[in-house]
């Protein structure tokens, strides 16, 4: 009898089955996309057709038709459900994949990791986070491109066309393994709907930051920066966490990691969340500690939280301008407020308007999508005049880089600065302006992050420990300038085990610089080598020093104009591509929309020899200095002092550095 692995490995290098598979319910249960509005003309919709059934033989195509004519009718998406695989989706070790190439059997763990049901926002529709960023469009795509990871060796190249596998192409050993692009549109192409219509039809996609590039490690991958974030929001108005209030939204993908994060820098959290189902995964996961629905009794929990101090993170299911303007009459003070809704998706599940319940906009939001828009603007003026009404009272309030300003200003809300600068057009800052951009950034410290291949607990256990020796030793030596990021990262790596941070894969983030980045992947390889742990794949999220460029969340405090440019994500991922990356991704859209930002990724797998040490040290070095070259050449502060640092450190390394102006010469400057 066929074990249950040999039957995985079969399924795999079956790709898309001759013959065809069984057709599968819709699962109530799990936690949809929601369905999208009707978009395509009756030819487009015949365009849409057309290209879905290219994926299979002809035979099936009249039975293929009628069921996938219905899902684009009801869903606005043809997802192929059909093909949805049987097996168990989840992080395997890299050793049960059937795959010539570690290098692609790495690849396949991460894909599935990113569509694992306790790591995807919506598995059955290839969704992995923020409402629309997607692994693939359907499943004949998942299916195609394992098959190709499980054939390929390493003289090939799999080449990824927004989710659609185009093939392998003969390479070298040092080419990536994989490329990737999402949804490179030409700019003219590149509005909200847009992505709808072009979505529908099948040939581009949202790949959000990380979740179409494989490196999408769960909520873990952003509880790091938000609670370096809460933390230095904290020392930005003086105060400790302890006993104090942070007041947010969204519990979905990335933003479900508020408030475990302010369970860790030692806050009171109030995160409000529209979705039932999400809040009740939160909540059995661990990352919540108490759901509320009712708007008396959170103010009463609230209350006693401050009086003794607590540390706690309540979930409010509801919406979250009941919450401002009930703490507004309750006069309840809130220190740090923010919102981590998916504002870059507003009109297709990102963000849910005051005073209908989530049933009836669902609905709405397919059926009658302009008002739905209407009601989604009339919440954004009001929940911004909610927000207006605390900072008057000394609530430090930042934009989290979810496009909320943004869409705010475009929904007419009184978010606007009274005397606006190149960079602060609004009234309240982007969290990377004023916390993470000066104080991580432009020092070159981002999200580095690794992924244990074996699925040890016990290889992440010894990861943890190695990263925090090298940390440990790298700040005997570290400048002043430095000494807080590296301490804070200290701490937290000390204390990842007890918080419980993975989900899905076997994986940890933290913060750290080039140098810190290359020495901890070098004691990786060196424990890979001497066979203390198993291979070690390597990535960050696209929220980083080099990677992105956002002019109103990762490059928002660059200040030369240059921000709306792209130059450096294009620079970024090609850099990687030859220095050694084993599979690379550039996208457009991701955090904060679609248009709005152009971002890259890596993913590198470490397997103890010596061209992986080589790789790593070359192509890490590049990942991070690229950005602080360009930051500095921003007249950043931060970023001149550590390219001057870099330089001294890589002979090799000549970067150009700007000369400063006296203020004084264009004070008396009168222009025309």
């Amino acid at each position: 009898m066929q074990t249950t692995l040999a039957k995985f490995k079969d399924q795999i290098l079956q790709g898309i089955p001759e013959q065809l598979p069984d057709s599968k319910p819709y699962d109530k249960a799990i936690n949809h996309a929601p369905f999208r509005k009707d978009i395509l003309s009756p030819e487009e919709k015949k365009l849409a057709l057309q290209n879905a059934l290219r994926y299979f033989d002809k035979k099936h195509h009249k039975v293929l038709l009628e069921e996938f004519k219905k899902e684009l009718e009801t869903y606005g998406r043809i997802y192929m459900y059909r093909y949805r695989p049987d097996y168990k989706m989840y992080a395997r070790s890299i050793d049960e994949y059937p795959a010539k190439s570690k290098q692609a059997a790495a690849i396949m763990l991460m894909i599935q990791n990113n569509l694992d049901y306790a790591v995807a926002q919506h598995p059955h529709e290839l969704i992995t986070y923020g409402g629309n960023g997607g692994v693939f469009s359907n499943w004949a795509q998942y299916l195609l491109t394992m098959k190709y990871l499980a054939e390929m060796n390493d003289e090939q190249t799999l080449v990824m066309y927004s989710g659609h596998p185009m093939g392998l192409f003969p390479s070298h050993k040092e080419a990536p393994r994989v490329v990737v692009t999402n949804g490179m549109m030409i700019p003219n192409y590149s509005k909200p709907d847009d992505w709808e219509k072009f979505n529908a039809l099948g040939v581009t996609q949202y790949g959000q930051m990380t979740a179409g590039s494989y490196m999408y490690i769960g909520p873990q991958g952003i509880v790091h920066g938000t609670t370096i974030t809460v933390l230095n929001g904290f020392r930005k108005i003086g105060k400790e966490p302890k006993g104090n209030l942070f007041v947010t939204s969204g519990l979905g993908g990335m933003s479900g990691a508020q408030p475990k994060a302010g369970n860790i820098a030692g806050c009171i959290t109030v995160c409000a969340e529209v979705n039932p189902k999400i809040t009740q995964v939160r909540l059995d996961q661990g990352w919540i500690d108490e759901k509320i629905t009712d708007l008396g009794e959170l103010v009463s929990r609230v209350n006693k939280a401050k009086i003794e101090k607590e540390t706690i993170s309540i979930a409010y299911l509801g919406n979250i301008v009941d919450v401002w303007e009930k703490f507004d009459e309750a006069n309840i003070y809130i220190d740090l407020g923010s919102d981590q809704t998916s504002l870059h998706n507003p009109w297709a599940g990102g963000y849910y308007p005051v005073g209908i319940s989530f049933e009836d906009a669902n609905g709405m939001m397919a059926n009658n999508p302009e008002l739905f828009k209407t009601k989604v603007q009339e919440t954004l003026r009001r929940h911004a005049n909610a927000i207006n009404k605390h900072t008057k009272k000394g609530t430090y309030f930042f934009d989290y880089g979810n496009a909320f300003l943004l869409e705010a200003s475009r929904a007419g809300a009184d978010i606007m600065n009274e005397n606006p600068s190149l960079g602060r057009e609004f009234k309240y800052p982007s969290y990377v302006q004023d916390i993470m951009g000066p104080m991580c950034f432009d020092y070159g410290f981002g999200p580095f992050r690794w992924v244990c291949a074996s699925g040890k607990p016990e290889d992440l256990q010894k990861t943890d420990e190695i990263a925090c020796e090298v940390l440990e030793e790298l700040m005997k030596e570290a400048p002043v300038e430095i000494q807080q990021q590296m301490a804070d990262n200290i701490q937290w790596i000390k204390g990842a085990k007890e918080n419980k941070l993975v989900v899905g894969s076997q994986a940890r983030i933290l913060y750290a610089d080039a140098e810190g980045r290359m020495k901890i992947a070098e004691a990786f390889n060196k424990a890979i080598q001497n066979k203390e742990i198993g291979y070690v794949i390597l990535g960050r999220d696209h929220h980083d020093v080099s990677g992105t460029d956002s002019p109103y969340r990762e490059t928002s405090n660059i200040y030369d104009g240059s921000r709306y440019t792209a130059d450096m994500a294009i620079h970024n991922v090609i850099g990687d591509s030859f220095r050694g990356a084993t599979w690379v991704s550039i996208h457009n859209g991701g955090g904060v929309g679609w248009g709005e930002v152009i971002n890259g990724g890596f993913g590198m797998v470490l397997d103890g020899s010596k061209e992986a040490s080589k790789r790593l040290k070359q192509m890490l070095f590049w990942d991070v200095n690229n950005g602080i070259s360009r930051r500095s050449w921003a007249r950043n502060e931060g970023a001149v002092f550590a390219i001057k640092r870099a330089m001294e450190s890589e002979p090799n390394l000549k970067v150009t550095l700007p000369n400063t102006v006296d203020d004084k010469l264009l004070n008396g400057l009168e222009l025309k």
